[in-house]
């Protein structure tokens, strides 16, 4: 995949200052420079496909057969998929029983895959952004779901619109995502394994458990809250060492960019650009009028544990999945990762998002005010 994959970018909006004469002046590039082009043509795609969703059926059938038949590309499915008792046992889908299988957890696809499709909605870009924990293949998502913010494309038109992709030359945007480490106190009855679902667990000298790792890719936001107890969460968040804020109140979301239009705005966030590096900090229902969202710089480290004087433990989860307790001892460290994830534009970065904010959310529709005729003078 990487010897395939070559993304023509600019690495940040802003370049670094240049003196000319007395004065500093800052380049800033266009979002649109970002370009996707391949050093040989794609030979192994991924079909991302929602579980469960009936009405999907007959476009993943399309697709596998034209992406097989015509383009003659290797095509890999979860074998959850083709597990389907609607696939299984339907006769006219016997032609995907050539399609390479994957099982989430067990099988790694990181040199194996030149670029991903997604059929479904915005959790579908969300789970193909899980199954890479480092470098991500180009991801190209049709809007087949409810919301759809994250998939720009039209299925009528997917042959022409895969070809063009697979020619290269398309606009991206690269998503950041956050790296996450978990890391918890070992306390008695847990499963003393070196792994185990995810976590690592850290010897000591004198091989007894003393710590568990875990680490996480995460595209939308990393959420700590108060779960099923009544009480605050109460957990002190610092960031590069610092202890900048205690967040008492209903918990806290840490997005990206992608993540400031889901769970953040509606907690009252400001919406931000995918290609404006930075890392969101929101509380969730704070017990101080004061507290508002913030943005800080990427590339900054923060740490969210819970405070020593905290009546309750906190939950956290990742982009909505590996929900887990946090206690006393535990803490999260969260920065930006070096592997974003690249989606495929429909037109172009800016475009695309201001389209998706005017369909999905809405943004700024209402009734216009009516005109009021210039009344003469009598």
């Amino acid at each position: 995949m990487r010897d395939a994959m070559r993304i023509i970018q600019c690495v940040a909006n802003i370049s670094a200052p240049v003196r000319t004469g007395p004065s500093w002046k800052w380049h800033i590039q266009d979002p649109a420079s970002q370009k996707l082009t391949w050093n040989k043509p794609p030979r192994s795609i991924l079909v991302i496909k929602k579980i469960q969703d009936d009405r999907l059926l007959q476009p993943f059938k399309e697709l596998c057969i034209f992406l097989m038949e015509v383009k003659e590309m290797i095509v890999y499915v979860e074998k959850k998929v083709l597990e389907d008792p609607t696939i299984a046992n339907d006769e006219s889908f016997g032609q995907l029983k050539k399609l390479c299988t994957f099982r989430e957890g067990f099988d790694d696809l990181s040199d194996r895959i030149d670029f991903i499709i997604c059929l479904g909605g915005d959790g579908t870009l969300l789970y193909a952004s899980s199954l890479f924990q480092d470098s991500v293949p180009p991801v190209m998502a049709f809007h087949l779901g409810s919301l759809g913010f994250l998939t720009p494309f039209n299925f009528d038109t997917y042959q022409s619109q895969v070809t063009q992709v697979i020619e290269g030359n398309v606009a991206i945007t690269l998503r950041s995502r956050l790296k996450v480490k978990v890391t918890k106190e070992n306390r008695p009855g847990h499963p003393r394994a070196v792994e185990e679902n995810g976590l690592i667990d850290t010897r000591c000298g004198d091989g007894l458990l003393r710590k568990r790792t875990s680490h996480y890719q995460v595209l939308n936001e990393v959420v700590v809250d108060r779960g099923p107890s009544s009480y605050l969460s109460n957990v002190d968040l610092f960031l590069d060492g610092r202890l900048i804020t205690t967040v008492q109140g209903d918990g806290v979301i840490v997005s990206t960019p992608t993540g400031s239009t889901a769970y953040a705005a509606a907690a009252g966030a400001s919406m931000i650009h995918p290609n404006v590096p930075a890392i969101m900090i929101t509380p969730i229902c704070p017990h101080s009028l004061s507290f508002r969202p913030i943005v800080v710089p990427a590339g900054v480290e923060l740490q969210i544990m819970l405070s020593p004087d905290a009546r309750n433990t906190a939950w956290v989860s990742f982009d909505g999945r590996k929900r887990q307790e946090i206690c006393h001892g535990d803490s999260i460290s969260i920065t930006t990762s070096c592997y974003p994830v690249p989606s495929i534009c429909f037109r172009d970065p800016v475009n695309d998002w201001f389209e998706s904010l005017a369909e999905c959310l809405h943004w700024n529709v209402r009734k216009k005010q009516s005109y009021l005729p210039d009344m003469e003078d009598d």
